[in-house]
């Protein structure tokens, strides 16, 4: 089952796999112990929980050098890219229409023709502002994007298209619609995170006006 369990000021998390941000230890702030000794309660926390022992670091943050010294390295072969960037926004400069939410089963089949596992549902459809908006095309889902609203933020996750149908507008469709319901329910900023060498993803959001606010990259222990 999914879990979060308080490190200090860091937080561990588990979800059966679904997702990095999920299933890695968030390293900001005091772990209220030394880096070693972090590390490896995150590391058993993981291996009780059947996941990769995983921990997310922002670039350039004052534990990073600790992470590296205990032995621990980037994942150079993380799914989603060894590093990521997140973006942020003012909605009002991209809101267009406002989106209308799906169903859960019938947005995921978006990107995966299957069902969803009680962990993908706890990780997407946890709280009360979420939105989970598609495009069709002959009733078949053709674009898909996840927004939830946290106190005044919208976040962006999960923008897909599907190969047939890119390069016709469709994301910045999308990011304006779920812009817009996002607006609806109080949220003024959007952010978002991308992966560092998704160039052509990182220039529609230029476009729509979100610049870097950080980085961050996953790291494991060496030899895992």
């Amino acid at each position: 089952m999914p879990a979060e369990v308080p490190l200090g000021d860091w937080l561990m998390r588990a979800a059966d796999g679904f997702t990095g941000r999920a299933n890695s230890t968030l390293t900001c702030g005091d772990p209220g112990v030394p880096i070693r000794e972090a590390l490896a309660a995150a590391e058993r926390f993981a291996l009780r929980h059947g996941i990769a022992p995983t921990v997310h670091v922002v670039v350039g943050s004052e534990h990073e050098p600790a992470i590296a010294d205990a032995g621990w390295r980037v994942n150079l072969d993380h799914p989603g890219g060894a590093e990521s960037q997140v973006m942020t926004g003012p909605l009002e400069k991209f809101a267009s229409g406002v989106a209308v939410s799906r169903d859960l089963p019938g947005w995921w089949d978006m990107t995966t023709g299957s069902e969803v596992t009680a962990a993908q549902r706890h990780v997407l459809g946890s709280g009360g502002n979420v939105c989970f908006a598609s495009l069709t095309d002959n009733g078949t889902v053709v674009a898909a994007v996840r927004g939830a609203v946290v106190e005044d933020v919208l976040h962006v996750a999960r923008l897909a298209v599907r190969p047939s149908h890119r390069r016709q507008g469709l994301a910045r469709r999308l990011m304006g619609e779920v812009a817009g319901w996002g607006l609806e329910r109080g949220a003024t900023t959007c952010a978002l995170q991308v992966a560092v060498d998704n160039q052509a993803a990182i220039g529609l959001y230029e476009e729509l006006g979100c610049t870097e606010h950080h980085r961050y990259r996953y790291w494991t222990p060496a030899g895992s």
